[in-house]
């Protein structure tokens, strides 16, 4: 019983800021707007296109960040966005099975690198991700696997690598890789995996992870089939597919699929 009411409350906060978003929106009342659901890995990239995309088209986009996982519940719910750009394949071609997302509009517009993070004054001295074993180590954050395809990734990598067993009672779950990231901020973490894409810039350690230790990070974006601002949401996806997000995705630590351009 306790457990299901933690899942409601939970359910419920991520449904709040879906409608906080929404209620932004409805403040733009002079502008154009389009409202995003971004898997937290874009967080800070998502930031810094932002302001290029209103600044080539005049439509103020409006984000909310959450993990995949969360962000499809909300769309399922009746969350009122218009795009949703998720950090892997699989969660878009279920909303699009169910009739939630535009089937044309379906797309990989990247492809993620994890990374593992080692904060600045962390007392672990790592060059491999294999030396997470080490007694230096106490404690390895990462997102909850069921929730974010990056945890997923994290999970798969210690697995291939032959030490989940080692360190599983090290690790210490996000709901989300930037909640992830926080824990290594704080110095709640000694060890962080999260997206290079929120680290690359970041004081510390970054080791990328060997894409063979995992299955790939294709991140697939969608246009919500219930949107009310359709053409502003296409524009943001073209934006992204063949504009200059493409270039902003590219310098972000992603990387980036050949996109058909279209007839």
């Amino acid at each position: 019983m306790r457990k299901t009411l933690i899942n409601l409350i939970k359910q419920l906060v991520v449904l709040v800021a879906a409608f906080i978003a929404a209620a932004d929106a409805s403040g733009q009342a002079n502008k154009r707007t389009v409202t995003v659901a971004a898997a937290a890995n874009l967080n800070e990239v998502f930031q810094e296109l932002g302001p290029q995309f209103e600044m080539a088209t005049g439509i103020h986009p409006i984000f909310s960040f959450a993990s995949t996982a969360q962000l499809a519940v909300q769309i399922e719910n009746g969350a009122p966005y218009d795009v949703y750009a998720a950090a892997d394949v699989e969660h878009v071609d279920q909303l699009v099975k169910k009739g939630l997302l535009v089937p044309s509009s379906r797309a990989v517009y990247a492809t993620g690198i994890l990374a593992l993070w080692i904060p600045p004054g962390s007392a672990a001295k790592l060059d491999r991700v294999d030396s997470l074993v080490q007694p230096d180590v106490k404690v390895i954050a990462m997102a909850k696997p069921e929730l974010a395809p990056y945890g997923q990734a994290a999970l798969e990598t210690l697995q291939k690598l032959g030490i989940w067993g080692r360190v599983q009672a090290k690790v210490i779950y996000a709901d989300n890789i930037s909640m992830a990231k926080q824990y290594g901020a704080s110095g709640n973490a000694e060890a962080v995996f999260t997206a290079y894409s929120l680290v690359l810039k970041e004081a510390g350690k970054v080791i990328q992870v060997n894409a063979q230790l995992h299955g790939p990070i294709d991140q697939a974006i969608g246009i919500v089939a219930a949107s009310k601002n359709p053409d502003t949401a296409q524009q943001f996806v073209d934006f992204l597919l063949r504009g200059k997000g493409r270039d902003v995705l590219g310098n972000s630590g992603y990387l980036l699929p050949v996109v058909k351009t279209p007839r």
